[in-house]
């Protein structure tokens, strides 16, 4: 390894990065995989957060929000990502449980930053009860390994109200807001709704519909995974004066892989982009979640560099250290028993599914 000469820190060696951040992440869907099918064949994406996803997180309780934290951070860990910012929906097991998402990723090792998605689907005291959970966490969160924002899911399924209230909520802990935008058509109004109070350190996630000059400040989170999934377009991120980031939307936390797609589909669209691009915004990761820096992530595969990782695949993480504790060595966590996480989240896996089976 070198040494920064300026702070003094441990720098990279051959092989080496950062611990990577996940800078939009769903650790409630990590059980999802396997689900039962929605009980109507989605249409569009509203059919879809109907059908799917928003029947989802009205199965899950505190339990399975927690094994479910374990294993997506644990596989977070095994793909060389440190740190996740994540945004979490549960509304019918609010209160505690960011608490329970962020003790799950402290007990693997990751670093977390999370949130509640409020929303006024389930009416003003779901709103509000979304609001206090937010509240509450920024309290108690250490503001390091363990930090959190003020989630919203979209704006149109909030009032005014509601949005100027997590706005409000969210300047009074001097932390920014997280919140899907223009993911799909039906949202397509939100940059007018919400332009006046954004922030630079809010967190905008998707933006496939905005408009080049949306006039919204915050990092534009890119998910081009995800995106594909859903049918959704391309929110092409380059055109946006925005700080760029990547996430996953609650696919996996492998940033390589997502950094690899970002590259492939802007090169769909653009015959001149360059893998440096999609790298820039992997490492704008580090800017949200700086602690993630004095992390140290030795590779499969050197060097680590942007035009050899989009052409390379399957590289894995060898050894991740994490504020100078081996959390993974050869491959294997060494904080954690993976294959006991693997096996209790797949007992609450199939709790899950039964009940998303017998759900309404």
């Amino acid at each position: 390894m070198t040494t920064d000469a300026t702070t003094g820190q441990r720098g990279p060696g051959p092989g080496q990065t950062a611990g990577l951040v996940c800078a939009h992440n769903h650790l409630y869907s990590a059980l999802a995989r396997g689900m039962p099918p929605p009980p109507a064949v989605p249409a569009d994406f509203l059919g879809i957060l109907e059908n799917v996803w928003w029947r989802l997180d009205r199965a899950l309780d505190l339990e399975i929000i927690e094994w479910s934290a374990k294993l997506g951070a644990l596989e977070a860990l095994e793909a060389g990502c440190t740190a996740i910012i994540d945004h979490h929906e549960s509304p019918n097991a609010i209160e505690g449980s960011l608490s329970v998402i962020a003790d799950a990723c402290r007990e693997v090792g990751v670093r977390i930053s999370t949130c509640y998605g409020i929303t006024d689907r389930h009416g003003p005291e779901g709103a509000a009860a979304g609001l206090a959970e937010n509240d509450r966490f920024l309290r108690e969160a250490d503001g390091r390994d363990v930090r959190g924002m003020v989630g919203v899911h979209a704006a149109f399924t909030c009032t005014d109200d509601s949005l100027a209230a997590a706005a409000e909520l969210a300047a009074s802990h001097d932390v920014g807001v997280h919140i899907h935008v223009a993911e799909g058509l039906d949202d397509i109004a939100a940059a007018d709704r919400i332009r006046d109070l954004t922030r630079d350190d809010w967190m905008i996630i998707h933006g496939v519909h905005l408009p080049d000059d949306h006039g919204l400040r915050g990092t534009v989170v890119h998910c081009p995974r995800s995106n594909m999934n859903n049918a959704v377009g391309y929110a092409d991120p380059a055109r946006f004066d925005n700080p760029v980031a990547l996430g996953t939307d609650g696919i996996g936390a492998d940033m390589l892989a997502e950094f690899q797609l970002a590259y492939v589909k802007q090169r769909e669209v653009d015959i001149e982009a360059t893998p440096d691009t999609a790298w820039s915004w992997l490492e704008n990761g580090w800017s949200l979640f700086p602690e993630a820096r004095r992390d140290r992530v030795t590779w499969s595969y050197e060097p680590i560099e942007p035009w050899h990782l989009a052409f390379t695949p399957t590289i894995r993480a060898v050894d991740v250290e994490i504020d100078n504790t081996l959390a993974v060595r050869n491959g294997v966590a060494t904080l954690v028993d993976a294959d006991e996480i693997r096996a209790k989240a797949g007992e609450q896996a199939d709790r899950l599914h039964r009940t998303l089976e017998n759900l309404d």
